[in-house]
């Protein structure tokens, strides 16, 4: 067991890591501090809803990352489970009467139980297979939003009250919202390091850089996917969960295709395999989706020249090659 453990762990010189060894454990942990003191701060300095959509959408491109940037599979179906998620999510709030928490415990309950049911049929499959099973999946759901009674068809569904957190805390309140939310996303964040910098995580890398040299030394590498697969779409159910009560509504855009691709433009921009990656590939795109909206120029024509530019220049994504420069200059 050791020696699997070992091998595992062993990185090929190429690998990305998110450049946690440039740093050290109590840089890291002050790095960790300001950041922690400048989100709690921003909301008097920024729009709380706009940095709420952030932290949303950060939250489920670093589940997506979780699943493409450490285990290697690519799925085109995310949209599934963050759109179904705040589907689930509105409507036991609205209809059923659940407070926000339950809400989004359900939300998140569904999206695992659904990652499951996919992760069953897909996983087997590999490269441009996986990613099409997972395409024409996801489809199925937005049929099945766009036809089902309780999800009000192309209107979605509206004025999801936000209620009291734990029967207490008036979410109605920005302030009060925004500091639930960012409590959510930073759970998420570090449950997704815990996986990544505990032994499964380590196995789910070296499965993505040699699959067969892993079967070889004795680990069921789909039951590894699997299970990797179920966590990504549940944390992609509570960044969409909460985003449904966030914004008092569920709609198609949260289950179409655009979405998913949005996920993935978001880490690539960002940088694929790293922990911090996604999260600035969220922020930017929000950003340029929240400013460009006011003005008269093409959003998803700037959005997309801009991929361009960061695929040409930023091979690695913006966090990816940064880490490559400060490797470069301690090298």
């Amino acid at each position: 067991m050791t020696t699997h453990t070992q091998t595992a762990q062993n990185k090929p010189p190429g690998s990305v890591t998110g450049g946690e060894g440039l740093l050290t454990g109590p840089v890291r942990t002050v790095l960790a501090a300001v950041l922690l003191v400048l989100l709690l701060a921003a909301p008097f300095a920024l729009y709380p809803v706009f940095l709420m959509k952030v932290l949303c959408f950060a939250l489920f491109a670093c589940a997506f990352n979780l699943l493409i940037g450490f285990v290697g599979l690519l799925s085109f179906g995310h949209a599934a489970f963050f759109g179904g998620a705040a589907y689930i999510s509105a409507h036991t709030v609205k209809v059923w009467g659940v407070t926000p928490e339950i809400g989004i415990l359900l939300g998140t309950a569904f999206a695992a139980a659904l990652g499951m049911v996919f992760g069953l049929l897909a996983i087997r499959r590999q490269g441009i297979y996986f990613a099409m099973i997972t395409l024409a999946l996801a489809q199925m759901i937005f049929f099945l939003a766009l036809q089902m009674p309780f999800t009000g068809g192309e209107d979605g569904i509206q004025a999801v009250p936000r209620g009291r957190l734990f029967g207490v805390i008036d979410l109605t309140s920005p302030l009060a919202m925004y500091y639930t939310v960012l409590a959510i996303a930073v759970l998420g964040f570090l449950i997704i390091w815990r996986t990544v910098h505990s032994p499964f995580g380590q196995v789910l890398k070296a499965i993505r850089e040699n699959e067969p040299r892993a079967i070889s030394l004795g680990y069921r590498t789909e039951q590894y996917k699997l299970a990797a697969f179920v966590m990504s779409a549940a944390l992609a159910g509570l960044a969409g969960a909460t985003k449904a009560i966030v914004f008092q509504l569920a709609t198609l855009t949260d289950v179409s295709w655009q979405m998913s691709g949005e996920v993935v433009l978001m880490t690539l921009l960002g940088g694929m395999g790293t922990l911090f990656g996604p999260v600035v590939g969220a922020a930017l795109v929000v950003t340029l989706q929240n400013y460009l909206a006011a003005t008269n120029l093409p959003v998803t024509v700037v959005i997309g020249a801009i991929f361009v530019v960061c695929v040409l220049v930023f091979r690695r994504g913006i966090v990816g090659e940064l880490t490559r420069i400060l490797k470069g200059s301690r090298g």
